[in-house]
């Protein structure tokens, strides 16, 4: 798993029951045919972005949810938000893997607009790099299990290994306890989750130095489901 392209192939070869592999897996309901293929695609390309820019942080929240990298196959970010995303990570392309309308979840969309503020490379990713949904409702979001971790572990190493980071930004305190034990800084902010947004965008703020008059307006109100 040294180079993106072992290391999606290799992420794509996982199956765990209860979770939807992104990287292999096709819903009937909402993907194309090619769904999988294109998932795989976004994530190398952001990894090779990630590496060439030689980002030094690293956004790490806990679990894919099911309306944001469920469907685009990169972490924290819904098909809303692909093009601020190919221009972060330097003018590539990303592609759509979903038919119907583009749908817009609020994790997302607050982690965007802080991104698009930074304006910087940083790479995304989860604690646990897949969707773990309840028994038999595929469209639902719930926490990964420590054996389900376990098995994923080796991927997020692999990750730091490639990349080399400075600094973990860990989103949420279950991603914050997850990494505890890595030998790098990590700075934990809140969830932006069930009421947590204000504290999220003061948390990264700070890390940035960011004032809050760069933030774009529209990051006060967002009526859109609560995970990515």
């Amino acid at each position: 798993m040294n180079t993106p392209e072992s290391f999606v192939e290799e992420l794509a070869a996982v199956d765990l029951v209860n979770t939807f592999n992104p990287y292999s897996d096709i819903c009937p309901i909402h993907d194309t045919v090619d769904a999988a293929r294109a998932r795989r695609e976004n994530l190398k390309r952001c990894l090779e972005a990630a590496m060439n820019a030689r980002a030094d942080t690293i956004w790490i929240a806990r679990d894919l949810g099911y309306r944001g990298g469920r469907r685009t196959g990169v972490p924290l970010t819904d098909e809303a938000h692909l093009t601020e995303a190919e221009h972060l990570f330097g003018g590539i392309t990303l592609a759509r893997a979903t038919t119907g309308p583009a749908l817009a979840e609020r994790t997302a969309t607050v982690t965007w607009q802080l991104l698009s503020s930074i304006g910087r490379p940083v790479m995304l990713w989860n604690v646990f790099p897949l969707h773990p949904h309840a028994p038999d409702d595929p469209m639902t979001n719930r926490s990964h299990r420590k054996t389900e971790r376990s098995a994923t572990w080796p991927f997020l190493l692999a990750l730091l290994e490639m990349l080399q980071p400075k600094r973990l930004v860990a989103i949420g305190r279950d991603a914050g306890e997850a990494l505890a034990d890595l030998d790098l800084p990590v700075s934990q902010v809140r969830h932006p989750s069930y009421g947590g947004q204000s504290e999220f965008i003061a948390g990264i703020e700070a890390i940035y130095n960011l004032s809050s008059s760069a933030r774009r307006p529209e990051t006060a109100t967002l009526p859109f489901a609560e995970f990515a």
